[in-house]
């Protein structure tokens, strides 16, 4: 847990980070809610709820499984998802995500 948070802080301050522009992370989002729901709140305990989430931290994430420096069992599905993800594309998945309001 230790090296994932020292990888997020360090992705974090050596990306620069656009805002992104949530109507078209929210119609790229279709893949994602399979497994994190349709409004970003996860009905199976293990995948995450990515609603109210900061978009600095989304970004960070979806590029440390892109690049492959985040590593563990959600890698394995992960990974390959945030592939084909352009930088464009995580920044408006993050603004979508931020958007919402957070699970309760």
């Amino acid at each position: 847990m230790k090296l994932l948070v020292a990888v997020s802080f360090a992705l974090l301050s050596t990306t620069s980070y656009a805002a992104g522009d949530a109507a078209a992370g929210k119609s790229k989002s279709s893949i994602c809610a399979a497994c994190h729901g349709a409004n970003g709140v996860s009905l199976i305990p293990n995948y995450p709820n990515l609603a109210g989430q900061k978009s600095a931290y989304l970004v960070a994430q979806l590029k440390a499984f892109k690049s492959g420096a985040r590593k563990g069992a959600s890698s394995a599905i992960m990974a390959p998802m945030a592939a084909g993800l352009s930088d464009a594309d995580m920044a408006n998945l993050a603004a979508y995500y931020s958007s919402l309001p957070a699970a309760k």
